[in-house]
């Protein structure tokens, strides 16, 4: 039966690497196409960079959902990491950098329930919040100076970091809050 675990162990790196499997599939196979669908129609109307922040916070799911399984430290980080990895194995359109992605997105989604095991634990609304607001400012700061945003307006940049932060919010802390409240019924029966 699955279940979380709340230490590193065998079952843990499992759980960690199937989850990596699975979101790093979805990344490459639902999410970019969906992406790309969105940024070529913005493109028309001279908003296609808006489509890179409407739909950042599907990209930040893996690691609030590896802290849901293996609440303790680091699993946000180990589980978004692979994710990136399994996204670029498959061919993901960033190649390496989604890699660099992962590992910032996914320390960063940890802000919200480090210090303490018992917001890993609990794994509240505030903790999924924080972390989905620290991943958002995280991955726009280092997308700014990656992919060369500094040549935007900055109404642009204003609009594609509230598109973001709404963004990041909505996937990354509510939907996968929904998701996980699924799990627990399901593991009640």
């Amino acid at each position: 039966m699955l279940k979380r675990e709340s230490k590193w162990n065998v079952k843990a790196i499992i759980l960690m690497a199937l989850i990596g499997i699975i979101m790093g599939v979805i990344y490459t196979y639902v999410f970019n196409p969906l992406y790309n669908s969105t940024k070529f129609a913005l493109n028309f109307v001279g908003l296609g960079p808006l489509a890179d922040e409407i739909y950042s916070g599907l990209w930040y799911m893996a690691a609030p959902l590896a802290m849901y399984f293996v609440p303790t430290f680091g699993s946000g980080l180990v589980g978004e990491t692979l994710a990136a990895t399994v996204e670029m194995a498959f061919g993901g359109q960033w190649g390496a950098m989604t890699i660099l992605q992962g590992l910032v997105q996914g320390a960063f989604n940890e802000i919200g329930f480090f210090p303490k095991k018992e917001n890993y634990d609990r794994f509240g609304w505030g903790s999924l919040i924080i972390g989905a607001i620290c991943c958002h400012v995280a991955a726009f700061v280092m997308c700014y100076f990656t992919y060369g945003w500094s040549a935007y307006k900055p109404s642009l940049l204003i609009e594609m970091f509230i598109a973001g932060l709404v963004s990041s919010v909505v996937f990354d802390a509510v939907l996968v809050k929904l998701i996980t409240k699924l799990f627990d019924r399901v593991m009640a029966k």
